[in-house]
């Protein structure tokens, strides 16, 4: 039976009634055979899949978490927090979506080979392999997310999502079982070791012969082919470098305790993954600099990011638009004409140490509850705006306490703190919301970083190797945790007295991995899906704190309500009334 590509667009999407989904209308018809000769047509199925990644490649979930709550009681990820969160109501569910980037990318394998990208015959073979190979990547990461989203364990068996690996059809048998975790892991895997072998590491444009890969070279590739399908302009397009980074990302979540069980991934293996990665990044001395606050211009990082370059600190990053003041509209205080969505929470802010690298609960720390912000870890003020810190164009003071006068105290007014602490992270302090002379300003959105790949390493060669081990590596956890607080200014004055005392502590070291990776992926959507791979407890109460007349009282905020069972998310109510097939993972 001949194919039809809108079918496949309305099958993946859901969004049509049954008599549209098999009658289409033929006004919107167009065949399959026509991507043959179209590749811009052909290529469009492989595109669906890039706009399918979630904002930035993640969430702001923290606001669900004990990082940080919402100032609206509306908000998805506060409800979700509140109680409910349920298998017909979820904020993180990436079934739908996820399900139909694979389905676009089934499609675009099953068919590229027949597409004619160009008559030149190793441009052709180019592009072919090009979009395959970004074909393959994508439906791993997609993968990565199901799994993340929706693995669980249901009658004692960690399961996965159905593997879909050809395209589905009118004659296809929908009501597919769930696979097991580890067959999914597996197919995860091999999708990405298809994708290393067809992507370039990056997409540059090279100036001689030699550099032609020898399978291109052989077929007659010039110059100014290679530059044509692999060089500057593809930038932003998937490469082996950021696949090898979701590897990292997935060999990770498998690893963790709430999914060990069900799948053969070590922390070695997680481990050795990272650091592929961090050996393509030169190692520790690869470390950005400019790392911890990627999100402002320092150095024009942004500015220049043209033409789809990046700072050393993004591996891979979404495309960056035109000025925009979106997120300072958001998140500014009400002072600086902003709604003040995201909270941080008192619960956060204690966990940033002393400058000194001790935590604040270390008699060594130094830290003085009436003077709770001083001389502490430079990225609690980077990261968080308290009582007196400055923020916006013209560095106005933030006051937050009760009896400050000003519409950012506590519970003041919509738009205030709830927690008496507002997200400084991720704006641009240079954006101005004043009606009479709004500008906005350039982002950059990352999809991933650095420095998360070097966390995933530290956490997973700490379990495997130890705090000092290395296993085939150059460096160790011990390693990377000292080189990313040292740029973070931590343990400036005392050699970092704190890392060194723990450095053979591997209990010790993880906490402080964790909490290390806790500050600097704040309110990048970690939080929340690294307590559940950890299976540690979600129902930390949100804290805040008041301040009257320059006294610090502590407060709670939000309760969280959540379920032991909730380390899993489950699959979508609507899916398991369609599907007598698909098992709900336990408890939902």
């Amino acid at each position: 039976m001949k194919k039809n590509i809108l079918f496949f667009v309305v099958f993946a999407m859901s969004l049509f009634s049954c008599e549209d989904l098999f009658e289409p209308a033929i006004q919107n018809n167009r065949d399959i055979d026509e991507i043959y000769n179209e590749p811009k047509f052909a290529y469009g199925l492989v595109i669906n899949g890039y706009t399918r990644i979630p904002t930035n490649g993640w969430d702001y979930s923290d606001m669900a978490t004990d990082n940080a709550t919402s100032n609206i009681e509306s908000n998805a990820f506060y409800t979700m927090a509140t109680g409910q969160w349920a298998s017909n109501n979820n904020p993180v569910s990436q079934w739908q979506n996820s399900k139909a980037a694979i389905q676009y990318m089934n499609i675009a394998l099953a068919e590229m080979d027949s597409v004619t990208f160009s008559e030149n015959v190793p441009v052709n073979a180019m592009f072919t392999d090009r979009v395959k190979g970004e074909a393959y990547g994508l439906r791993a990461l997609f993968m990565y997310y199901l799994l993340r989203a929706h693995g669980g364990e249901s009658d004692g068996e960690l399961l996965g999502v159905p593997i879909i690996l050809d395209p589905e059809n009118g004659q296809s048998d929908f009501n597919q079982a769930r696979a097991t975790f580890e067959a999914c892991m597996q197919q995860l895997y091999a999708d990405v070791e298809k994708a290393i072998e067809l992507l370039p590491v990056d997409y540059a444009n090279i100036g001689d012969e030699a550099d032609i890969p020898t399978k291109y070279f052989d077929i007659g590739a010039a110059v100014d082919d290679y530059n044509r399908v692999f060089g500057d302009d593809a930038r932003l397009l998937f490469t082996e470098r950021i696949a090898r980074s979701v590897r990292a990302q997935a060999s990770l979540m498998a690893s963790s305790p709430a999914f060990s069980g069900g799948n053969t991934t070590t922390w070695e293996e997680a481990a050795n993954y990272a650091a592929e990665v961090i050996d393509l990044n030169n190692g520790i001395a690869g470390i950005d600099p400019n790392g911890v606050v990627w999100y402002t211009d320092q150095g024009s990082q942004i500015t220049n990011a043209g033409s789809g370059l990046s700072p050393g600190e993004i591996i891979w990053r979404s495309d960056m638009g035109g000025p925009s003041s979106n997120l300072e509209e958001d998140n500014y205080p009400p002072t600086l004409f902003g709604d003040g969505l995201i909270n941080p929470t008192q619960n956060l802010v204690d966990a940033f140490p002393m400058a000194n690298g001790y935590p604040i609960v270390n008699p060594s720390s130094g830290f003085d509850p009436a003077n709770p912000y001083a001389n502490r870890d430079p990225r609690l003020n980077q990261f968080i705006q308290v009582n007196g810190s400055t923020a916006g164009p013209n560095g106005t003071v933030i006051n937050t306490s009760v009896d400050g006068g000003t519409i950012d105290g506590l519970n003041q007014v919509e738009t205030s703190t709830r927690t008496g602490y507002y997200m400084r992270k991720l704006l641009r302090q240079d954006v101005n919301l004043n009606p009479v002379s709004v500008n906005g300003q350039l982002h950059i959105n990352p999809r991933i970083r650095y420095t998360e790949i070097y966390l995933a390493y530290a956490e997973a060669a700490n379990e495997a190797f130890g705090p000092m081990g290395t296993g085939t590596h150059a460096y160790s956890a011990y390693d990377v945790i000292h080189a990313l607080r040292e740029r973070a200014g931590v343990g400036a004055s005392n050699d970092d007295a704190y890392l060194e005392s723990i450095k053979g502590d591997q209990a010790a070291m993880r906490t402080l991995i964790r909490n290390e990776r806790r500050l600097e992926l704040s309110f990048e959507g970690f939080r929340f899906w690294d307590l559940r791979r950890w299976n540690l407890d979600l129902t930390e109460a949100a804290r805040g704190v008041s301040i009257t007349g320059g006294q610090h009282q502590i407060i709670s905020v939000d309760n969280r309500v959540y379920s032991d069972y909730m380390i899993y998310g489950p699959v979508p109510y609507s899916e398991i009334l369609k599907f007598n097939a698909l098992e709900q993972n336990t408890g939902w």
